[in-house]
């Protein structure tokens, strides 16, 4: 019998090929608020949260990370990702291979689905209904419940098992994501993590970080069993 089971899927290069979308957004944000186009062009954005991206780029730039200037810099991202997703075309923006098909089974198997992201609620919203499938996610954790992305996966999985009306202790919580972030927040909860090579790690690097299992994406039929635990 397959305990209760809550599922937490990343967004960004997980169930989402994006094209940029993010970091266009981010970098015109910067711009609007700070002169400062360039403020993030020395770090990846893979596995870093919304409030750790923003932090970054404001002390590349020498302005200070506060409070204040983060939710201002956030405030102009989410206006400036409105447009970049709009904008994008399906050649550009869309989901990855069996995604949807992995939601929905997951969801008629009784999992709790939702979602384990960076992204600021807000901004998890608009990048999913541009490929319509926001509406599957109930609950989460995200990158404007804590900066650190351990914490916002045990948000999201304390939230899972409210869902199922279970205590924590007796759900098995996966995390579905493409980096080791991911499959260092899973570990810092003792969740299991499917890593998927659909970003910017391979199936055998996310593997090799110690996912519990990986596959190049949900198009693999094992993928969709792994998450369902057969």
């Amino acid at each position: 019998m397959r305990p209760p089971t809550v599922a937490l899927f990343d967004i960004d290069g997980t169930l989402v090929k994006s094209d940029g979308v993010g970091r266009r957004s981010i970098n015109r944000a910067f711009e609007a608020e700070f002169g400062r186009a360039d403020a993030c062009d020395g770090f990846r954005f893979d596995g870093l949260t919304d409030r750790l991206i923003a932090r970054r780029g404001l002390s590349a730039i020498g302005q200070p990370a506060t409070e204040e200037n983060i939710a201002r810099l956030l405030s102009a991202y989410l206006v400036a990702l409105e447009s970049e997703v709009t904008r994008a075309s399906t050649a550009q923006y869309s989901l990855h291979a069996g995604m949807e098909t992995a939601i929905l089974r997951a969801k008629q198997a009784g999992i709790a689905v939702g979602l384990g992201t960076g992204n600021i609620l807000d901004g998890a919203r608009l990048k999913l209904e541009k490929v319509g499938v926001y509406h599957h996610f109930e609950f989460g954790g995200f990158g404007s419940d804590a900066e650190d992305r351990v914490e916002l996966v045990r948000c999201g999985a304390e939230r899972g098992a409210a869902r199922l009306d279970v205590p924590l202790r007796d759900c098995r919580v996966v995390v579905i994501g493409d980096t080791p972030h991911d499959v260092r927040a899973a570990q810092g909860i003792g969740a299991e993590c499917i890593g998927v090579g659909t970003g910017s790690y391979s199936a055998a690097e996310l593997l090799a970080h110690g996912a519990s299992r990986a596959f190049a994406d949900f198009a693999d039929p094992a993928a969709i069993d792994a998450l369902l635990g057969a």
